[in-house]
This record gives structure tokens, sequence and C-alpha cells, in this order.
């Protein structure tokens, strides 16, 4: 297994569990933050495209430049959806749905890149599905209308957030770089004209939106989405599943160490069979076919 794309796939996932308590701070609602976040990651993007010289060796080809055209459409739909359901319901929650999605990319990967799913992988990704679903807290579900409404976002983002992933997996011409700056740029563009532009002039000073729109648009954005694509290009579908949970546990622990969030014994439980399974998958995934394309150069 690739090493260095773990460690990027780990470090891109841990980072993006803190999304959710960034995104209350910025005080924006789902679309607009987006939007912001579109801007600053493109810029971002653009210059480490820039400056890394890679727009002089890009391999442009029409069918990549499609899939990156629709992964950058199911990109924004996820963030989008994710962001909206965090209005609606706790962050403990939308995360915890958020993650139905290694589910749907496990399943549907083992279909088109005919990576196999044998008992043991069954048996981890349940593990980690319980582990989700235990995070949620015994009254996870006693919910109003509302906050039904918040669960059903949680859903459809999943479903955004697994095609991301495949969509993604399946770009491997186009540098790392220029996948994500199009992404955004495309994401920035067709934002444009349902933008609610006078939000921006009515935040307050002291909700810091700068600091933490920019921040959020930069480091869980641009850096995020460099290591998380440029990563998966180099494991096994399943890897990349698994990898996906550590963000809901990142997530609970910011909440235990920042917002004085006391997970009761069933989230306890939850959060360990979520790394007990994750640990178990990558001891009981053998060699697959993207294995070999550890060989290769990589791409950052």
């Amino acid at each position: 297994m690739n090493k260095i794309a773990l460690l990027q796939l780990s470090l891109a996932m841990t980072i993006f569990g803190s999304v959710g308590f960034f995104s209350e701070l910025s005080g924006l609602p789902a679309l607009e933050l987006v939007f912001v976040r579109c801007i600053c990651a493109a810029v971002f993007l653009c210059a480490a495209w820039m400056i890394t010289g890679h727009f002089k060796n890009e391999i442009w080809n029409g069918r990549e430049v499609m899939l990156i055209i629709f992964c950058a459409v199911a990109n924004l739909l996820n963030w989008i959806f994710l962001f909206k359901s965090f209005e609606l319901i706790s962050v403990t929650i939308a995360i915890s749905l958020y993650h139905l999605a290694p589910i749907l990319v496990l399943i549907i990967g083992s279909l088109i890149f005919r990576e196999k799913m044998n008992v043991f992988s069954i048996l981890a990704i349940s593990l980690c599905f319980i582990g989700t679903l235990l995070i949620m807290g015994t009254d996870g579900f006693r919910s109003s209308s509302p906050e039904w409404e918040g669960i059903i976002y949680g859903i459809i983002a999943a479903f955004f957030y697994a095609a991301t992933m495949l969509l993604g997996k399946s770009i491997t011409k186009t540098s790392v770089y220029a996948t994500t700056f199009l992404q955004m740029f495309i994401g920035f563009l067709l934002l444009i004209p349902f933008v609610d532009y006078s939000v921006y002039t009515t935040l307050k000073s002291s909700e810091w939106f700068w600091f933490y729109t920019v921040l959020t648009g930069i480091i869980h954005t641009g850096v995020v989405y460099l290591l998380f694509f440029n990563s998966i290009r180099h494991l096994p579908t399943n890897v990349v599943s698994f990898m996906i949970f550590v963000d809901p546990a990142v997530a609970i622990l910011l909440d235990i160490l920042l917002s004085g969030f006391k997970p009761d014994g069933i989230q306890i439980l939850g959060i360990s069979l979520i790394f007990i399974g994750v640990v178990y998958s990558l001891k009981t995934t053998g060699p697959t076919e993207n294995d070999v394309m550890q060989k290769r150069p990589h791409t950052m």
C-alpha cells in the first residue's frame, strides 16, 4: 500500500473533521459560505498550480475534462447540502449521516473498479457504520419536521460525496492542481447567480468573518482537496472508504475539547468502533491493481 498517499488522506480527513466547527464560527449561510470557499480555494490552487510549474506539463484529455466538470458539480452539491444540514441539525448527526458515503463508494467501487469486497471488508465497514450510528446518541432521530429536513439534506450530501470520490478516482492524467483548481472555479461560476451578496455586509466584525471563512477556504478546501484528490489516485477504493471515517471521530473530539461536549457511553463506543474498523480494514486489505500506482511518479 502507498504509505505516502495514506498519510495524505489521513491528514486531509483530520483537517476536514474541523470544518463544521469553523463553518459555524463564520456566521454565513450554507450557499454563501460555499461561494467564498470556492473563491479562496480557487485562488490558492491556481497559485499552487503556477508556482509548481505543473501547468506547463498538463495532458488535457476530453474525457477527463468532462469528468472534472461532473466532479465539480457533485462536489458543489455535496458542500451545499452538508452545510445546509449543519444549519438544521447538530454537527454530530449531520456528519454521521454524511458518512453513509463510504458504504456507497465501497459497493459501487467494487463494481466499477472490480475491487473485491470480501467478508472482512464487509465486517470492517459494518463496524464503522454502526459506530457512526452510535455517535448520534440515543436522541439522534427523535426529530421534529425541520430536523428531519436536515437529516434528508445529510443523506443527499452523502450521495454527492460518494459521487465526488468515485469521479475523482477516475481522473488520472490531469494533475491534481489542475483538477482541484478547475473544480473550485466551476463551482464559483455556477453559484454566481444564486448568492445573496447582501449577507456579506450584515455580518458583525466580532464574528471574525474574514479569518474563519478565508481559513476554511484555503485550509479546509484548498489544502485538503490537494491532499484528498492526490491520495485517492494511489489507494484502493476500500481503503479510501474506511479512512473517511477519521473525519467524524475528529469532529467528536473537537466537540469534547473546544465545545465542552461530553459523549455518553454509547458515543464513546461508536468512536471506538470506527477506529477498530479502520485499523482492521487496513490489516485485511490485500494488494490490488491500484497499489501498482504507488510505483508511478506522484502528481504533487
